[in-house]
């Protein structure tokens, strides 16, 4: 089953394109994540689909409903996270997860229960009567997180839910989304920080300048760099060029697919053959007389596929093909 449905969304601010034929399917249960840089048209996405804004053409369906026909029947199915907490500083937790439930037309012993509820499934329990001048970053983000469940959504859309947090914040919140995605409910998560998407998101959509330019698994979008990757770190930057030559001659990579980094004195590249590769590079630096401080195989990681994806060369190949 199908939990949202977009296709040829677009949107423009002025003479500005912040959505341009965007496509994305969400199943039902899952967590997906919409990565990209400022500007990419995440957040006009999430204002689309939560009906906070109209779009220019295009369509888009969340649990069913078309947001544009039937936007009521919307958002009595969808919760929202937004990057800014919502709660008042002066009232507790309990209080300001009661107001939202009398918002949200409960009675005033249903929405107390409510409240008491969430603030137990969000780990806030002993902290419900505290001021919310009291609590940590990462405690207004569960409460903002509690407040947005109020009505048990289907689907929950979280827009850069961790911006502002410290790592310890950062962790508290995911623990708190991994809980309601067991529990069965479906996340639409945009975000800048690649670690986010890899720890939360079952499949990720990667847009730039309005667009889905690529889409599939973590593990998928890191497969597109060539699998595995060779590092070599040398101890004299002034051999940093020699070197690369070694490792895309071990590698067997072309040229424009080796990367150099200065100011760390690393190389790397990717590579097919990962102990022949290693085992080339080790006796190539030996030949040359090159002096290394380091030399590792690992994964390509999430931040590499990002720039790879929206950083032009390849990146744009792809946005003319989708």
């Amino acid at each position: 089953m199908t939990a949202i449905t977009v296709e040829g969304l677009q949107k423009a601010y002025g003479p500005k394109a912040a959505l341009d034929g965007l496509d994305l399917t969400v199943p039902q249960g899952a967590v997906h994540g919409v990565l990209g840089p400022n500007g990419a048209g995440k957040s006009t996405l999430v204002r689309i689909l939560s009906t906070l804004l109209r779009p220019d053409s295009g369509r888009a369906e969340v649990a069913g409903y078309d947001v544009t026909a039937h936007p009521d029947e919307v958002r009595y199915r969808i919760g929202l996270l937004g990057q800014h907490a919502a709660v008042d500083e002066q009232l507790s937790g309990l209080q300001n997860l009661e107001m939202f439930g009398r918002l949200y037309h409960l009675g005033g012993k249903a929405a107390r229960a409510r409240a008491a509820e969430l603030l137990e499934q969000f780990g806030l329990g002993e902290t419900g009567r505290k001021a919310i001048a009291q609590y940590s970053g990462g405690m207004r983000r569960r409460l903002d997180l509690a407040a947005s469940l109020i009505m048990a959504p289907k689907i929950l859309f979280l827009d850069e839910p961790t911006t502002g947090l410290d790592p310890r914040g950062r962790t508290e919140v995911w623990q708190a989304v991994r809980s309601l995605v067991d529990g069965g409910t479906t996340v639409l998560l945009t975000t800048q920080y690649l670690e986010e998407a890899d720890q939360l998101a079952d499949r990720i959509s990667v847009v730039d300048h309005g667009r889905v330019i690529a889409d599939g698994t973590a593990a998928e979008l890191k497969a597109e760099l060539g699998g595995d990757r060779i590092d070599v770190v040398v101890h004299d930057a002034a051999r940093l060029v020699a070197a690369a030559a070694v490792v895309g001659k071990a590698a067997k990579a072309p040229e424009y697919e080796i990367e150099t980094d200065p100011d760390a004195r690393r190389v790397s590249a990717p590579v097919a053959d990962r102990i022949g590769a290693l085992t080339e590079t080790v006796q190539g630096l030996a030949a040359a007389g090159i002096e290394a401080e380091d030399i590792a195989l690992r994964r390509p990681t999430l931040d590499e596929v990002f720039i790879h994806l929206t950083d032009g060369g390849p990146a744009d190949t792809e946005e003319v093909r989708a």
